[in-house]
This record gives structure tokens, sequence and C-alpha cells, in this order.
């Protein structure tokens, strides 16, 4: 176990008043808008929804990303396969 750990940065999501949330263990930033944030994540693809939303910090070295809005979700999908198949992003979510 020690050695995945190793091998994987430690994935954490901090939110604070539904209007910050700082997010790490951070692989991708897939696409972003003032509606939804898309990350690929160590732990799969991590989707927040809400408005007014702002990537404040990115740094992608430390796979570190802050998020302020106001944010109504979070949610998580599997990352397995990511990119291998015909199979649109957006398709995968909503299976």
């Amino acid at each position: 176990m020690d050695e995945k750990q190793g091998i994987q940065k430690l994935h954490k999501v901090s939110l604070n008043a539904r209007s910050q949330a700082m997010i790490t263990g951070v692989k991708d930033v897939l696409s972003f808008d003032a509606g939804e944030v898309l990350l690929e994540t160590e732990q799969g693809i991590l989707m927040i929804r809400g408005n007014e939303l702002h990537v404040n910090r990115l740094t992608l070295e430390k796979g570190e990303v802050d998020v302020d809005g106001k944010i109504d979700s979070l949610t998580y999908s599997d990352s397995n396969g990511y990119g291998k198949s015909g199979e649109s992003l957006i398709s995968r979510l909503f299976k």
C-alpha cells in the first residue's frame, strides 16, 4: 500500500460554505466555464456544477485546483478507459 501512495498523489476535496473548493490530486482540467468545471483526479472524473464558477488557482505540477463561486454539486464518475474508446466523455458521464 505504501508503494501505491508513492505513485498516486493524495486526493482531497475541501469545501467552504459552498463557495470555495480546494482540490488536490488533480491530474488534468478537462473543461471549465461559469456553470461547470470538469477535472480528472486520482479518484476519477470530478464534475463541479454551480453558478459563476471561477478557477482561481491551477497548479497541475502539484495537482492543486481552487474553484470559487456558488457550488451546487460535486459528482464523481469512473475514469477507467477515459480517452480509449470512441465514446465521448459526456456520454460516459451520463450512463
